[in-house]
């Protein structure tokens, strides 16, 4: 069954991926700024910052297939038309579809995998964030071998078409979704929790580095004049330590505490995102990030973990849906940001800006963590 959901999930990713890559192909060939260029990929976070909020509690009260079929189902659709469009208008639209799509069924997603892990809660969640990393490492590569033959829409539709054979597969299975809970329409009353609410902020910070990095990441090295095959493989490379690393990741974060695992990596990545401003040449750059990919393969399931671990079992879909909100508000305020601060100012503004907010969420995070800071994580044997 987890294999299963972390292919769904996978192939939502590698949507993602593909859009990530080509965004410059939108800026030359169709007169899109790279302040639009922040708008299309951030408005799908914005978009599935509302759609996580709204309906993830659907998925606590014994709903959450029908959220997986309708959000791939969904997503498809999105896809295709971002493939399809040729101006701002339809791509935003695309990313609007694909960002609620999102929305709808990733809470949902997470959902069946905490019911279905038992002990291996950790371990399964750091698949499952494996399984994104590979979807979205694999974009690259799908258009790498599928736009100069096929044009801009054949890597979208391939995707989408391996998104609904796969979804027809978890179809035939028969999935334990647990108690439907009826408690609250919303999950905000989960913020009281204080290592719940902490991991959020946490999971906000992880993704308003994602948002910054993908925003500018094509655009950056096409003006440093990077070959696009080096820029390509930097996304897929960067992949590789958080697809092996996923499940240790979790497993680590579930054993030591996911809240302290989750600063410490963040902390690193700030100053890996401040590098990024500075160093003189795309290949400079890409050198740094295969060791920024190995410290956020340990490091990056912690927050999602922490959610985990600090909710009970009826409501974990409410609480991904709010973690996932926070991670896409972030990401796609972030992303919009940052695409207008490298247009209107430079690079070093620009990334300088995404490793302020880390810093800035991850102080927060401390603070509101209290003493569960160092308290949440699994009991040792002897204390058992």
């Amino acid at each position: 069954m987890v294999w299963v959901y972390s292919a769904l999930s996978a192939s939502s990713a590698a949507g993602y991926g593909v859009l990530f890559t080509i965004v410059s192909d939108y800026r030359d060939r169709y007169g899109i700024s790279e302040t639009e260029v922040g708008w299309i990929i951030g408005i799908g976070f914005i978009v599935a910052f509302f759609a996580q909020l709204v309906f993830a509690p659907l998925g606590d009260r014994g709903h959450a297939r029908r959220l997986v079929v309708v959000g791939i189902l969904a997503n498809a659709a999105g896809l295709l038309l971002m493939g399809l469009g040729t101006n701002l208008a339809v791509l935003i639209t695309g990313r609007v579809i694909s960002g609620l799509a999102i929305g709808v069924s990733l809470p949902a997603i997470r959902r069946l995998v905490v019911v279905g892990s038992g002990n291996d809660l950790g371990r399964n969640l750091g698949r499952l964030l494996s399984a994104d990393v590979f979807g979205f490492a694999l974009g690259p590569a799908i258009s790498a071998v599928l736009v100069g033959p096929f044009g801009l829409v054949a890597p979208f539709a391939v995707i989408a078409v391996v998104s609904l054979i796969i979804l027809l597969v978890s179809l035939t299975m028969t999935v334990a979704e647990g108690p439907p809970n009826h408690s609250s329409p919303l999950a905000f009353d989960l913020l009281k929790v204080r290592p719940f609410a902490s991991a959020v902020v946490l999971g906000a910070a992880a993704y308003l580095m994602i948002g910054s990095f993908d925003a500018l990441w094509d655009v950056v090295h096409a003006d440093l004049g990077t070959a696009d095959w080096l820029a390509n493989l930097g996304i897929i490379l960067f992949a590789v330590p958080l697809i092996i690393l996923g499940p240790t990741a979790g497993r680590l974060a579930q054993r030591h505490g996911p809240l302290p695992v989750a600063t410490i990596g963040l902390l690193i990545a700030s100053v890996f995102m401040g590098s990024y401003g500075v160093l003189p040449t795309g290949e400079a750059i890409f050198a740094l990030v295969m060791v920024h990919a190995v410290t956020d393969g340990l490091t990056f399931a912690a927050s999602g973990v922490a959610v985990g671990m600090a909710v009970p079992e009826e409501r974990q879909s409410g609480a991904q849906g709010v973690l996932g909100a926070a991670q896409a508000l972030a990401a796609g305020s972030m992303a919009i940001v940052s695409g207008a601060l490298y247009e209107h100012y430079d690079r070093m503004i620009a990334y300088g800006a995404g490793a302020f907010g880390i810093m800035f969420l991850v102080a927060v995070a401390f603070v509101v963590a209290g003493p569960s800071f160092r308290t949440l994580k699994e009991p040792s044997p002897s204390a058992s």
